[in-house]
C-alpha cells in the first residue's frame, strides 16, 4: 500500500482567509501512494481549508506543499492540475447546465487530446457516466452529480485526489455508493485525501485518518484505531455503542 517516500507532504501548514487570522494553525498530512487518508474533525476545525490549502485556493502563510519531492506550496489551481492533483469541492461541482460528456470534456481541457482516451477510463469506472453521457448534469440525482464530478477530476489522470465532503446532503443510501466510488476510484491507483463530516464512514474506508481541531492535528492513526480510540469516540464520534453500531451497519 505504501512507498518508502510519501506522494504528498503538507508540513505545518498555517494558512487562512482573512490577514492576520488563522485558519490552520500548524496543519501536517503525509499520503503515500494508492492510499486513502481521511480528515475529519468538529465543524470550524479547518478541514475544507486544509484542502483548499493544498489545492491553491487558501493563501499559506507558512509551511510547505510537496509532491513527488518537489515543492508545490501556493500554486495556482490548474498548474496543480497539469501536475496530478484532482479537487472535487462540496458545492457546485457540476455544470448543470451541460451534458455530462461536456463536463468530462471540460476535465480535461488543458490537455484535449487525452479526452477521449480518458473519456473511455471514466466510464470503465462509472459505467452509470456512459449511459448518462447526453442527459444535462443538472437533472441528475445528487449521487449521479457528485459521480460527474468525481469524473471530471479523474480526467486529466491525476496521481492524488482531494475529495471536500463527497457525501454532503446526500440520502444514506447515496452516501454509501460515494464511498463505494471513492474505494473504486483508489483501486485504480489514485491516492486519495477525503474531508468528511460522515467520520464514522470516512475512518471504515479509510487506510489512515487524521482529526483536526481548532486548525491543528489533534489524532491520527489508521482508520480502525481512531474508530475505536475511546477519546475520539468521546470527542467526535459520539458514544462508543453509536461508533460500533454505525461501523456494523456500514458495509463494503
Amino acid at each position: 500500500m505504501t512507498a518508502d517516500k510519501p506522494l504528498l507532504v503538507a508540513d505545518s501548514l498555517v494558512a487562512g482567509y482573512v490577514p492576520e487570522v488563522n485558519i490552520l494553525n500548524g496543519c501536517s498530512l503525509e499520503l503515500f501512494d494508492r492510499e486513502m487518508v481521511g480528515i475529519i474533525g468538529p465543524n470550524g476545525a479547518g478541514k475544507s481549508t486544509f484542502l483548499k490549502s493544498l489545492f491553491g485556493l487558501i493563501p499559506i502563510r507558512s509551511g510547505t506543499v510537496s509532491l513527488h519531492g518537489e515543492d508545490i506550496t501556493s500554486l495556482r489551481a490548474h498548474e496543480l492540475v497539469s501536475k496530478g492533483v484532482g479537487f472535487v469541492p462540496q458545492t457546485e461541482n457540476v455544470f448543470g447546465a451541460l451534458t455530462v460528456r461536456e463536463n468530462m470534456e471540460m476535465g480535461a481541457f488543458l490537455k484535449p487530446k487525452i479526452i477521449a482516451e480518458r473519456w473511455e477510463v471514466v466510464i470503465d469506472l462509472f459505467p452509470r457516466l456512459g449511459e448518462r453521457a447526453n442527459q444535462q448534469a443538472g437533472s441528475l440525482s445528487g449521487g449521479e452529480r457528485q459521480m460527474v464530478a468525481m469524473g471530471r477530476a479523474l480526467m486529466m489522470n491525476p496521481s492524488v485526489l482531494l475529495l471536500d465532503e463527497p457525501s454532503a446532503g446526500l440520502s444514506p443510501a447515496f452516501q454509501d455508493e460515494v464511498f463505494l466510488n471513492c474505494r473504486k476510484i483508489n483501486s485504480v491507483g489514485v491516492s486519495i485525501v477525503i474531508v468528511e463530516q460522515n467520520a464514522a464512514r470516512c475512518l471504515q474506508v479509510c487506510d489512515r485518518a487524521f482529526v483536526l481541531d481548532q486548525g491543528t492535528n489533534a489524532y491520527e492513526g489508521t482508520g480502525r484505531e481512531l474508530l475505536n480510540d475511546p477519546k475520539v469516540i468521546e470527542l467526535y464520534l459520539g458514544t462508543l455503542a453509536k461508533a460500533r453500531e454505525a461501523e456494523g451497519e456500514l458495509t463494503d
